[in-house]
């Protein structure tokens, strides 16, 4: 399953110190989860959006409601809650694991339908919400190459694109995580 976590941040002043704690120590306390398998953080290139999208794949529901992942910091933001706006969280089925998104590359997200991310000659990938939020209750997910990205300022209603902030971490091998912000 797919778990992803959107959200904007209020607070220039602290944004910096925010994404290092977000990437360099929650996204390696989660992967640390039983049951997690892979995360990536995103910072979105368009407006209209959360600014910053996390995307986990995970066994199920369960495993976010369980005390592991209470314990190595699931859900809990201390300091920076205050300073978080527009959050969102849901759980997609349709996908059992989510594409690493490299260096040279892009996510595509679409709520509208497959249809905009097939114009822009990308394959999508479909996501069914079941738990959480339940909205967007469907959506598209592609990957983009950088050299074949379309133009940020001319996408298709309800599609966003993303550029990877880490790279993707897994539970299986290395986590180390890139620059970039």
């Amino acid at each position: 399953m797919i778990y992803t976590v959107e959200c904007s941040f209020g607070d220039p002043a602290s944004e910096v110190e925010w994404n290092d704690f977000y990437s360099l120590e929650k996204l390696p306390a989660l992967i640390s989860v039983s049951g997690f398998h892979s995360s990536q953080r995103f910072k979105a290139l368009n407006s209209g959006c959360p600014v910053y999208f996390a995307l986990h794949s995970i066994d199920g529901l369960d495993i976010l409601t369980g005390d592991e992942y209470r314990q190595k910091g699931g859900g809990n933001f201390a300091r920076w809650q205050q300073h978080i706006t527009d959050w969102h969280r849901n759980l997609y089925r349709g996908i059992e694991r989510a594409p690493a998104i490299g260096e040279g590359e892009y996510l595509a997200l679409s709520a509208e339908g497959p249809e905009p991310l097939f114009r822009l000659g990308l394959t999508p990938y479909a996501m069914h919400a079941v738990a959480m939020e339940k909205f967007p209750e469907h959506r598209w997910l592609a990957k983009v190459e950088r050299g074949n990205a379309p133009d940020i300022k001319r996408l298709p209603d309800g599609v966003h694109i993303y550029t990877p902030m880490t790279t993707q971490l897994t539970n299986h091998g290395s986590v180390t995580v890139g620059e970039g912000r």
